[in-house]
């Protein structure tokens, strides 16, 4: 047992060496390497990664692979902006029912939230007792004035009848009721109000028996005859937008039909939020079919731009960080081209430089071509890459041999262990005598296989 163990930490002690010398040497090694590497060229390596070359195509592999041309032409492209919006009230179209005076409601003509109203028809009857003192006052100044004598006693009184008269005016009470009860004498107990706009009542704030004090919003009607979208338009198109702008809207709940609308107010702020601005649109609504609240798809026509060079979406391909567009040459050849792309519009877009009017491009493929291009790039660098007669030798002149690691393979010195110690030689000859041989398989090598 004490020999095997001794056998064991000889073993770990040569590992252990061995494993120091090559940390050495790979200690010593980076420095040297870096020095050597610094003379070789690896920038074709690279060739080809973030270039494209110049690609050309049989009439038959064009078309096999559906690579159309088209020519870029100069002129104006119809921008057309979509938008979301929600259809709310004219504001110009809405009227409120708010007293003057303080009184209490002595009975609702309309009673409930919808209900539609035309001008002037009666919307309550309201008890106020300074309105009963007004119209006492009313009557007494004529009396006074069909009774005063020619001179100073008549003028008196009919300043009298001017001041009532006009209390009551003040407090919205209707010329013709003022009439009656100037003429008839007879004072009303209570005093109706009317509705001053025709519409749709979409506010309703009172109840019968309320008291109301002047200011309050007992009504508010709405003339749906005519509404506002409210759209939100992206700001990057909002300098596109102007008042009297043609646009259509369609609804989900109307399919298939579209409603003709009109600008009439860009604000004049964006949101933080959704980076965007809004945009106020008029349209008529005689059948009252479009709802305060209902959702709307906007597209706006934006006015005729200035005519510019123009080219197919599809022909323009965007890594990006560029555009690029290939240009048939006059032998053939497909030459890739940077670009500057302006605004689209529908299938075309602006190209802003790198195009002139007449040049034919690639239409349609363009990125099997572009993959074509990259390809013969890459290549054309690998090529480079590997030609011997391109890459300068390596110069070592400067390298200082002498502080290269000696040479590990010598042979390693034993003079020092004690080779007593190490195991006998396992591979004497082995004693069978107590090996019953006769148990072994017989010799199946020369035993052939039957024949079929």
């Amino acid at each position: 047992m004490k020999t095997r163990t001794q056998i064991v930490v000889t073993a770990l002690l040569v590992v252990a060496a061995a494993a120091l010398v090559g940390w050495r040497v790979q200690e010593d090694a980076p420095a040297e390497n870096a020095d050597a590497m610094e003379g070789h060229d690896h920038s074709a390596m690279a060739a080809g990664s973030d270039t494209q070359s110049p690609v050309r195509l049989s009439p038959d592999d064009a078309r096999r692979i559906g690579v159309t041309f088209a020519t870029a032409e100069r002129r104006s492209l119809e921008i057309v902006v979509e938008a979301l919006g929600t259809v709310g009230y004219d504001e110009t179209r809405l009227a409120a029912v708010n007293p003057k005076i303080e009184a209490w409601i002595e009975r609702l003509h309309v009673d409930f939230t919808g209900a539609t109203v035309t001008e002037g028809q009666p919307m309550m009857d309201v008890y106020s007792p300074m309105l009963v003192s007004a119209q006492e006052e009313l009557t007494l100044a004529a009396r006074l004035l069909r009774d005063a004598p020619e001179g100073r006693a008549q003028e008196t009184a009919r300043t009298l009848l001017e001041s009532a008269r006009r209390r009551l005016s003040y407090w919205d009470v209707p010329a013709d009721e003022i009439a009656r009860i100037e003429e008839s004498g007879t004072v009303s107990r209570t005093l109706t109000l009317h509705a001053p706009a025709g519409g749709v009542v979409v506010e309703k704030n009172v109840v019968e028996g309320d008291r109301i004090m002047p200011g309050m919003t007992l009504f508010r009607v709405a003339d749906l005859s005519r509404v506002w979208i409210e759209a939100d338009v992206f700001e990057k198109d909002l300098g596109l937008m102007a008042e009297g702008q043609r646009a259509v809207a369609t609804f989900e709940s109307l399919p298939g039909r579209t409603f003709e609308a009109r600008v009439t107010y860009v604000y004049p702020t964006v949101s933080m939020e959704s980076r965007t601005g809004r945009v106020r649109l008029e349209l008529r609504n005689p059948r009252g079919e479009l709802k305060p609240g209902m959702y709307a798809k906007v597209r706006l026509e934006a006015p005729a731009q200035t005519p510019e060079v123009v080219v197919p979406r599809a022909a323009v391909l965007s890594t990006g960080t560029r555009a690029l567009v290939f240009v048939r040459a006059d032998d053939g050849e497909l030459v890739p081209r940077e670009v500057v792309a302006g605004r689209p519009a529908g299938a075309y877009v602006a190209i802003l430089e790198g195009l002139s009017a007449g040049d034919r491009v690639v239409a349609s493929a363009a990125f099997l071509v572009d993959a074509e291009s990259s390809l013969g790039a890459l290549t054309a660098g690998m090529d480079a890459m590997e030609s011997p007669g391109e890459e300068p030798p390596v110069d070592h002149s400067g390298h200082d041999m002498g502080a290269m690691p000696p040479d590990t393979t010598q042979a390693m010195d034993h003079s020092e262990h004690d080779m007593g110690a190490m195991p006998p030689d396992t591979t004497q000859a082995m004693d069978h005598s107590e090996h019953d041989m006769g148990a072994m398989p017989p010799d199946t090598s020369g035993i052939s296989a039957p024949r079929r």
